[in-house]
């Protein structure tokens, strides 16, 4: 004889879910009977009777159960479930409605029919703040009168009690679900953060046992991969689910608010699910987008987390604010170390420059060896050696080496980890500045001994931050002042820009150019939110940022007479503030350097004066504008430096020039030079002499 498997929780749960379906089926069929029938039974059958534990082993109450606890729904609220949840399960539930009611046109549940056929009625449970119609267990639809219109078990509820666990089909489309992570896995700063919430919450859930109306938990910081990672270690502490909202998709409609937490709040009951709410750019958001969002979050009846680039403003909910930002360098070596563990090679000499170009978090840190990983796998490691976006160069074929096979591997990991790195800003960056491919070196810059040197001891800043600053202590002693600030100063086209582009290239970092006159707007702190978007999508990605057109923002600072004044002032503190704690190098441009306030000259580390070339300048300028595969007649540099313009408009005759000459199908010559030359000063507005060109021809 075979013994009878034990049933399972879901099979129990639906057996016992149709047992009292069918117990309320019998009330229906008795008061629909005909008194004239003789078999009609005297007395009604009995109310359905409290459920037992649904489990093969008598410990896991059914889903009506839980249900019935977590919202506290008395017998006669869980009847009023069951006789909608029977519209699911019984094809001819609505004629016994009918038929029970004596009207054949109501073939479906109402009010009127559970207060007939139920014992213990209650008209509060009916009241819309009760739990049925409160969290939207049931819905009440159309009719002119609430104990005739139609009931209707909301599908959420219908799945629920089926065992099936799903999260609203409505929030689904808002809202993200987040993997919890254990604490352990945070690095220390931000396990900090997550215990000052968890320890919050904890002493104020002794008022609050259910974890309902505690403070609201905003993390501030530009990273939201990082808020994610402290909600999601702080839900795994409190044996929470965690979803994520942004604030954008919330709808204007105060209603259609109330609605949406609602259906929070119940999957909070159902599911111990609370929402880390994502308010991107809330400082622009208008006054029906902030009334939305503050709704929401202040009545919300769960635990809410905020993550935000602009503080949230305290209202009628308390709240904990936690400014999170990235992983320290220490912390950031260490995430490296261990991501990198199983690469066969020693890459400790190069951590040290990853942390200090790029400030990233583990996440990007696990996502960038994981793809060097893969692209070993796939290639061998010679597969990246040959990647656009190198690191700092090495040399792994040194023939001094003890092992040059593990430095040309470890060569070749580092080129692809710095491209990697180099690429985490890009998306962010583009959409508000432009990146300039900076291909130049220190070759193509043609300036006087003193500016090659300061422009080379700017790279050499860059370059040795992280040994000065984290090695040597110096930036133990203060964070204010370690950022890298320059201002380039010099008529146009004396080579600002191109010394900008030689910078990057030199250290292998990206450039991007943001010109300061887009930037500045009238209105009074929309600046501020514009240079702050720069700089906090700039933050991690090593970039070096190029302001151009400083002369927009900057001047002599006036006496102040008015708001207008104060703000412009405080606008050029704002811009000067976020360079000095910029990790990465940030370069002012402007023609105009006398113009500028003393005062802003001082907080800057670095000034260079891009002088006019002169004429021994010039001809070597011209000497090295050609490319060395571009054929040419005699050309005569010591005439061509006659032309009293700057590098730039040399780059643009040389390049009309070839451009003549290839039409021509002729070698660069004197004359597609002069012809080219006399387009340039047209442009100008500036007329050729005789003793400028005198001899070219």
């Amino acid at each position: 004889m075979v013994a009878a498997q034990p049933q399972t929780w879901q099979q129990v749960n639906q057996r016992d879910l149709i047992s009292a379906i069918t117990q309320v089926r019998s009330l229906l069929e008795y008061y629909g009977r005909s008194p004239a029938d003789p078999a009609s039974p005297a007395n009604p059958p009995p109310q359905p009777r409290e459920l037992t534990n649904a489990a093969a082993d008598g410990s896991s109450p059914s889903a009506l159960q839980q249900l019935c606890q977590v919202f506290g729904l008395s017998a006669f609220e869980r009847n009023i479930l069951l006789l909608c949840a029977g519209m699911e399960f019984v094809s001819q539930w609505g004629t016994l409605c009918a038929s029970a009611l004596g009207n054949s046109s109501w073939t479906y549940p109402t009010f009127g029919l559970a207060h007939l056929i139920f014992e213990q009625t209650n008209w509060q449970k009916l009241t819309p703040m009760a739990p049925l119609r409160r969290y939207r267990l049931i819905e009440v639809q159309g009719g002119t009168a609430l104990m005739t219109s139609q009931l209707r078990l909301d599908e959420r509820i219908l799945h629920y009690l089926m065992g099936i666990d799903q999260a609203d089909a409505r929030l689904q489309a808002l809202a993200e679900a987040i993997p919890t992570t254990p604490l352990t896995t945070l690095v220390p700063s931000h396990q900090a953060a997550a215990r000052q919430i968890i320890q919050t919450w904890l002493q104020t859930s002794e008022q609050s046992p259910h974890l309902r109306r505690l403070p609201i938990a905003q993390l501030g910081g530009s990273d939201r991969d990082r808020d994610r990672q402290i909600a999601a270690a702080v839900c795994d502490h409190f044996s929470l689910n965690l979803y994520t909202l942004g604030a954008q998709s919330l709808p204007t409609d105060l209603n259609e608010v109330a609605a949406l937490r609602t259906l929070c709040e119940r999957e909070y009951r159902l599911e111990r699910a609370i929402y880390l709410v994502e308010l991107v750019d809330y400082g622009n958001a208008n006054g029906a987008q902030k009334a939305a969002i503050a709704q929401f979050i202040e009545t919300m009846d769960a635990p809410v987390l905020i993550s935000s680039d602009d503080r949230y403003p305290q209202q009628q909910r308390s709240q904990i604010y936690l400014a999170v930002q990235a992983p320290t360098k220490v912390e950031q070596q260490k995430l490296w170390q261990s991501a990198l563990a199983d690469l066969d090679v020693d890459l400790n000499g190069h951590v040290a420059a990853l942390t200090s170009h790029f400030n990233l978090n583990a996440s990007v840190i696990d996502a960038a060896c994981l793809h060097v990983k893969v692209q070993r796998d796939l290639n061998g490691v010679e597969a990246n050696s040959a990647s656009p976006d190198g690191a700092p160069d090495s040399d792994p074929d040194n023939p001094d080496s003890d092992n040059p096979d593990s430095d040309k591997a470890a060569f070749s990991h580092v080129k692809a980890l710095w491209g990697y790195c180099r690429s985490q800003a890009r998306p962010r960056l583009d959409e508000l500045a432009q990146r300039i491919e900076a291909q130049s070196t220190w070759e193509h810059l043609v300036l006087p001994d003193k500016e090659q040197a300061l422009l080379k001891e700017v790279a050499a800043h860059v370059r040795q931050r992280s040994r000065v600053y984290d090695t040597w202590g110096f930036g133990r002693q203060g964070t204010r002042g370690l950022g890298i600030s320059a201002l380039f100063a010099g008529a146009s086209g004396t080579g600002k820009t191109l010394s900008a582009e030689v910078i990057a290239n030199d250290l292998h970092l990206d450039l991007y150019r943001i010109d300061l006159s887009s930037i500045v707007s009238k209105y009074i702190g929309e600046t501020e939110k514009n240079l702050r978007r720069v700089f906090d999508a700039a933050e991690g990605g090593g970039v070096i940022l190029l302001f151009d057109e400083a002369d927009a923002l900057f001047g002599k600072r006036s006496e102040v007479k008015d708001s207008h004044d104060r703000y412009a002032n405080m606008e050029v503190s704002y811009l000067l503030q976020r360079m000095e704690s910029y990790q990465g190098l940030a370069i002012l441009t402007t023609n105009l350097k006398r113009s500028m306030d003393q005062a802003f000259l001082r907080r800057l580390r670095f000034v260079v004066q891009f002088p006019f070339p002169d004429a021994a300048q010039r001809a070597e300028i011209w000497r090295r504008i050609f490319p060395v595969q571009m054929p040419r007649d005699e050309l005569k540099y010591d005439k061509l430096a006659k032309l009293s313009i700057p590098g730039g408009n040399i780059r643009n005759i040389a390049i009309n020039a070839a451009f003549i000459a290839a039409d021509a199908d002729e070698a660069v010559g004197m004359k597609h030079i002069l012809q080219a030359a006399k387009g340039e000063y047209s442009k100008l507005e500036r007329p050729l002499t005789d003793a400028e060109v005198k001899g070219w021809i």
